[in-house]
């Protein structure tokens, strides 16, 4: 019987889209979710529902930082690889919300390398960190790269991604297992998660709100579809460093798009206009984000493949049959 891959945060936007490409190919798929209500759980619940009947599909309602029950669920099920993508997201939500990013984010990635570092033989332990760790980097000519230094976060978010790299890098060191650390730029597609701009500006122009622009427009995202991200896991999970090795890896579109640009393109892919309230920056925020992804398509081929237009048009479709949107 093969070994179950543990995919945390498995209710959540990505870990749902990753469990679902790990079973297609004939994985065991154990996933754990604390199923929060930080945003909708009704959606949450919805992605889990797309994994009734899926016999290699196993799915234990958990919070990450509980140190016990995550280390006896890796221990029990011989568990050698993990995803871990549990988190409490949200830049401007780390503002108002601290203790909320120190318990998901810094005890539940301490949870996640304990459980890993008892296991005999353990092989790759994948995780989310952010293009946030950058701070508000100027925009050049060049993508975001890795070994530019990350020491100026702009949201505790962004801190507490950063420190999660930290802490991988001296356990890899101190405990000699493998692992990867995955800077996702902008994540977008259906599935999505409500309190991504993509998604809430969607909500809005359908029931004829006004949209706020924050930034006044000038901001720039390297929006990802879902898919090309799940390739991107896939194969970061597939190519292990050595034993004792710790990488950290950008995983984005490496085609930044103008704020005003994704609205005007969004409309299009929903056939409404929006009405536009311009904003200033929000704390925390940065100006753009551009993901040179040079080093993960020389270790995995890895080649984003939906452009914005068709990724918005996708979401468009699935978020009208989701919310039956005539």
């Amino acid at each position: 019987m093969p070994v179950p891959v543990l995919v945390t945060g498995v209710a959540g936007f990505i870990g749902h889209a990753t469990a679902h490409r790990l079973l297609a190919r004939g994985e065991q798929v154990i996933g754990i979710d604390i199923v929060n209500d930080y945003y909708d759980p009704a959606l949450k619940a919805a992605r889990l529902a797309t994994f009734d009947g899926l016999p290699d599909f196993t799915f234990h309602r958990m919070d990450v930082a509980d140190v016990a029950a995550v280390a006896a669920l890796v221990r029990d099920n011989g568990i050698r690889r993990v995803v871990h993508l549990a988190a409490q997201a949200g830049v401007r939500y780390s503002i108002e919300n601290p203790f909320a990013y120190e318990r998901s984010n810094l005890a539940g990635h301490l949870s996640i390398l304990e459980a890993c570092r008892a296991i005999d033989g353990f092989e790759h332990l994948v995780y989310a960190s952010s293009s946030s760790v950058y701070g508000d980097k100027p925009m050049g000519g060049a993508g975001f790269v890795e070994s530019e230094p990350a020491v100026s976060p702009v949201s505790l978010y962004a801190a507490t991604k950063r420190a999660c790299e930290l802490m991988s890098e001296s356990y890899a060191k101190l405990y000699r297992y493998p692992q990867t650390g995955l800077r996702f730029f902008t994540v977008y597609g259906p599935w999505g998660r409500p309190d991504m701009a993509y998604f809430s500006f969607t909500q809005k122009i359908i029931a004829g709100q006004p949209i706020e622009v924050f930034g006044e427009g000038r901001m720039a995202r390297d929006f990802t579809y879902i898919d090309d991200i799940v390739d991107g896991i896939v194969g970061a999970l597939d190519h292990p460093p050595e034993p004792g090795d710790h990488r950290v890896l950008n995983i984005g579109d490496s085609h930044p798009v103008g704020l005003m640009e994704m609205i005007e393109t969004l409309e299009r892919s929903i056939g409404r206009e929006a009405v536009k309230v311009m904003r200033p920056m929000q704390p925390g925020d940065v100006t753009a984000t551009y993901a040179d992804v040079s080093k993960l398509h020389a270790l995995t081929g890895y080649r984003p493949k939906v452009m914005l237009a068709e990724g918005l048009a996708r979401f468009a479709e699935w978020y009208k049959g989701y919310y039956r949107v005539n």
